[in-house]
């Protein structure tokens, strides 16, 4: 009989000649990956064990289920395996070589290479041997093993178009030549090896559907050898089609398909985590009325795809093929992709793979990245035929490159209303698009604005970094979202904040702070709860702005979010008003000294404090916010007849004279604020219909992009030069 023994205990962790005592799972990184500076520790350590021969009539492996980025592992000082990719499962045959004492020593890299997936993104790489490992006890005749980390049983199973019965195919592969008994639904079938390999075809009649969240069904597929080993895989009965004008279908039934993405990794762990902070993620994205996630963007835990299939969550799986291309490392992407698949077919959460994300952000289209692509995309469809490709496109990468429709499905990560434009050219882009490509299916993979929940502001506006901001943002997306059904699937960056080291920004370093939800699980951003009004069936009631208790103005404006018709407020008890409407609630409350804001809808209630103060609070405002009174009135910027900074971009670049302005003052301001957003910024070009729709937004709007670096004296001296051009009649 196959038995697996968790052996996470009592391993010794050497790096840079400190050695230690560490339980796995365990990563290096887990402080200094964390901490801003871009200086985390990435290099080779070392894991070593020992252990006693055990006593076992057959093989003994050791399972990995990840190990970043490469791995090399020794038994009694031979080289035995070698593995590259840090996200996947692997595993590795000991029992030729064991002794009656042994020690097992691993070797892990997460240093700089050119040859292993990911060299170049905005997360940290955390180094260490951060999954479970195993020892795993199987008879002499075992099912495989050593093939991609998968589990050596495949389970295909197909819908008829009318949903009334199912096909189930499952193969099995093995190092014998015994014969194969397979059990799915009930019934069961032994049937011959041939070449190492088995097949069984099964008919459901009826079948039970997988049915996302309504109803997450699953079947069990269990093969058996003779000898006693057993593999058993759940799966799920399900349908899945894509159409340009109306989305995403489950089982003949469109689905508006609305979530996040995820990163693996948690404040002060990293990306070591237990069963238990995987379940509390599952928990928040379930509690959220999220019916997606895209697991970015790598492979994530195979438990977190099984906990996926039981909640009903449609998963987006990719591998990590970012930011740039490297065409040494085309071999690496084809091992990953594999043992993505390999390991991961039988989930019926996951409906597409993922080439890759925002490759042509650094370097655009080359054709060795265009072939690497086409290879991938073919070898998705020989693995499994039943799932579409997909890929994240870079915002810069022009709708009309033919990149674009390479994958089967496909999305874009837009920032439009954050790092760049206004966030209704997020609606203009996809209307765009789809009149353009009526017939291509379009999702939006990423979009997100920093929110750090210390800093407030009554009047939120981009690049503040405010939490108000952050949920104004997820309003008008949402909003968007809502009126064109074509968008396949929509997925917010981020659920979660999570480690990005080489950041240093809004109040804390080492954070990207995109999430809905901070890093450390503990406090749900306002932003959020707009998402739970529009997907969630639970009834609640929200008041925002708990973290913005000081409050400088005399009336203040109290929102509410709620899944409600109906909203009623109260201050210090007495009711001061009741308003309809969705999903948004807003009251206008004079204020004079402390009070508790109450939000009621039938038996929901929510509350907050707040107090008036005679100054704005300091600590509300990001250092090194941008300044917004340059000029004290309007009639101090414009000049009549001539051009100011309140004329748009495509105006002033539109005559030689103010172009030339333009170009004077703002290239050395430029290429600071590239330097600023690291590696990942580097060598981006922005493409024709990008510009065309910056050139709409005005001068002053886009010198507020450049934050900290628009000082008032920069700005008045933008504005006096533009003021000295005369407009042509």
């Amino acid at each position: 009989m196959r038995r697996e023994v968790l052996w996470n205990d009592g391993w010794r962790f050497t790096k840079e000649n400190q050695t230690e005592t560490v339980t796995l799972p365990h990563t290096w990184n887990a402080k200094d990956g964390q901490d801003g500076g871009n200086d985390y520790y990435r290099g080779t350590c070392t894991y070593k064990k020992t252990f006693a021969k055990p006593v076992f009539d057959g093989e003994v492996w050791v399972e990995f289920g990840a190990a970043a980025m490469t791995a090399e592992v020794f038994l009694n000082g031979e080289k035995l395996f070698r593995h590259e990719g840090g996200y996947s499962t692997f595993r590795v045959n000991l029992t030729e070589h064991l002794k009656e004492e042994n020690e097992l020593v691993v070797t892990v890299d997460n240093g700089k290479n050119r040859t292993v997936y990911p060299q170049k993104a905005d997360f940290t790489f955390y180094g260490g041997i951060y999954r479970d490992v195993k020892l795993l006890f199987v008879p002499n005749e075992h099912f495989a093993l050593d093939y991609y980390g998968g589990p050596g049983v495949k389970v295909t199973p197909e819908l008829s178009d009318d949903l009334t019965k199912a096909t189930v195919t499952v193969e099995a592969w093995q190092n014998g030549s015994c014969d194969v008994t397979f059990t799915v639904a009930g019934k069961t079938q032994t049937v011959p090896t041939v070449d190492g390999a088995a097949k069984a075809v099964f008919t459901i009649d009826t079948p039970h559907l997988w049915n996302g969240k309504k109803d997450p069904y699953l079947y069990e597929a269990k093969t058996t050898l003779p000898g006693g080993d057993e593999v058993s895989l759940n799966f799920g009965l399900r349908k899945i089609d894509f159409d340009a004008e109306k989305g995403f279908y489950l089982n003949n039934e469109p689905m508006r398909l609305c979530g996040a993405a995820r990163h693996q990794d948690r404040e002060g762990l990293g990306n070591a985590l237990t069963k238990a902070e995987h379940e509390e993620d599952i928990q928040i994205l379930l509690e959220m009325g999220a019916n997606t996630v895209r697991l970015a963007h790598y492979q994530h835990d195979q438990y977190f795809y099984d906990l996926c299939d039981k909640a009903g969550l449609i998963a987006w799986a990719e591998i990590p093929y970012i930011s740039e291309h490297m065409p040494e490392a085309r071999e690496n992407t084809i091992s990953q992709m594999r043992e993505l698949i390999v390991q991961s077919n039988h989930h019926p959460s996951i409906i597409c793979w993922g080439l890759s994300n925002e490759i042509t952000s650094t370097g655009g289209t080359t054709p060795d990245m265009i072939d690497n692509h086409n290879v991938l995309n073919d070898l998705c469809h020989r693995l499994d035929p039943t799932r579409p490709t997909t890929m994240a496109h870079v915002f810069m990468l022009s709708p009309d490159d033919p990149f674009v429709m390479l994958p089967d499905i496909r999305s874009y990560n837009l920032y439009y209303g954050w790092y760049l434009g206004d966030l209704e050219q997020n609606d203009e882009f996809f209307d765009n698009f789809h009149a353009k490509y009526p017939d291509a299916v379009i999702g939006l993979s990423e979009f997100g604005a920093d929110a750090n929940p210390r800093y407030q502001n009554a009047k939120p506006e981009k690049g503040d970094w405010s939490e108000g901001y952050q949920a104004l943002y997820h309003e008008h997306l949402l909003k968007m979202w809502s009126e064109r059904p074509y968008i396949w699937a929509m997925h917010c960056w981020n659920g979660f904040d999570f480690g990005a080291d080489g950041r240093d920004e809004g109040g804390k370093p080492g954070q990207n702070q995109k999430g809905l939800v901070t890093f450390d699980r503990k406090y749900k951003k306002d932003a959020y709860y707009i998402y739970k009004a529009y997907l969630s069936d639970d009834p609640f009631v929200h008041v925002c702005g708990r973290h913005y208790v000081d409050r400088a103005e005399e009336t203040t404006e109290i929102k509410v979010y709620s899944n409600q018709p109906q909203v009623t407020l109260f201050v210090d008890g007495k009711e001061v008003g009741t308003c309809a409407g969705d999903k948004i609630f807003k009251f206008q409350v004079p204020i004079t000294g402390e009070h508790e804001i109450t939000a009621v809808s039938g038996d929901l209630t929510d509350a907050i404090k707040i107090r008036k103060v005679a100054e704005v609070n300091k600590d509300y405002i990001k250092d090194g916010a941008f300044i917004t009174n340059w000029f004290d009135r309007d009639d101090e910027i414009v000049r009549e007849g001539y051009y100011s900074i309140k004329d748009s971009m495509g105006a002033i670049k539109a005559n030689p004279k103010t172009a030339a302005v333009l170009q004077e003052l703002m290239a050395p301001l430029q290429a600071k604020l590239v330097a600023a957003y690291g590696d990942v910024a580097k060598n981006v070009e922005m493409p024709p219909e990008m510009q065309a729709m910056m050139d709409k937004m005005s001068v002053e709007a886009t010198i507020k992009q450049l934050g900290k670096l628009a000082t008032p004296e920069f700005v008045h001296k933008f504005n006096f030069a533009l003021n000295q051009v005369k407009k042509e009649d």
